[in-house]
């Protein structure tokens, strides 16, 4: 990781460990690093409390979940873009089904789906082929963050479009600058 990543993930976890301890989830570790290598934070999402890794990096937004045999009930992985953009994500590699939600720069639900797990690459298949065979899972408004999370978990929590994700959306913003 760059050193100006080093830089914000410090920032974003001085400003997070600052926060009121009754708004910062029991037991999240805000200086954590994931098993992946990529740093956590603490979010809100549907009055529950996730610990997610953060993606805001071109090869760990490329990976993202994929390759993952499960993902933990309050876990998940936050991607952090530069700039509002329209969106689209697969289940490249995916071995779990995932919820995919599309954020706006205020954290709030734009769209939402369950991913559905998708046949792994063939044997003579090529890369180009494969992704070309994945279903398409696109925003239909300009997405800040696209929040992944265990299959189910919006339904669990009757969560969609509209509602909000509460999480530092300043000092997010600022990994991806």
């Amino acid at each position: 990781m760059a050193v100006r990543g080093f830089m914000m993930v410090g920032l974003l976890l001085a400003g997070l460990a600052a926060c009121d301890a009754a708004e910062k989830p029991p037991g999240a570790d805000t200086s954590a690093v994931a098993p992946s290598g990529l740093p956590t934070a603490p979010i809100v999402v549907g009055g529950e409390r996730f610990t997610i890794e953060l993606a805001y990096e071109p090869e760990a937004i490329y990976r993202g979940l994929g390759g993952r045999a499960s993902i933990d009930e309050r876990g998940g992985m936050l991607f952090i873009f530069p700039e509002p953009a329209y969106r689209q994500f697969v289940m490249r590699d995916c071995l779990v089904p995932i919820d995919i939600a599309y954020l706006d720069g205020r954290g709030e639900i734009l769209d939402a789906y369950t991913m559905a797990v998708e046949p792994p690459q063939r044997e003579g298949e090529t890369e180009a082929a494969y992704n070309n065979r994945l279903k398409r899972y696109p925003s239909r408004y300009r997405a800040t963050f696209v929040l992944e999370t265990a299959g189910g978990t919006w339904e669990r929590l009757g969560v969609g479009p509209g509602d909000r994700v509460e999480m530092d959306v300043e000092a997010l913003k600022r990994l991806a600058r």
